[in-house]
């Protein structure tokens, strides 16, 4: 698996994690427990969304025009 987006925290993961999904493609969010050990200000990049790696060039495509928008 591959790393295709690194949110701000884990709720801006699942966004992009059902945004990329909604085209068919699997993915997994990690970084939710890492976020109850820091609270709520999110300071270290732990939140991430990650993809197959066969399915990481259209993932990244997606993710393109989901940080344009």
């Amino acid at each position: 698996m591959k790393i295709v987006y690194r949110a701000a925290d884990t709720t801006e993961a699942h966004i992009v994690s059902e945004l990329i999904r909604s085209y068919g493609i699997d993915t997994y969010v990690g970084g939710h427990y890492l976020q109850g050990g820091v609270g709520e200000i999110a300071t270290m990049d732990f939140a991430n969304v990650q993809v197959d790696d066969d399915d990481w060039e259209q993932a990244q495509n997606i993710v393109s025009e989901y940080k344009e928008a």
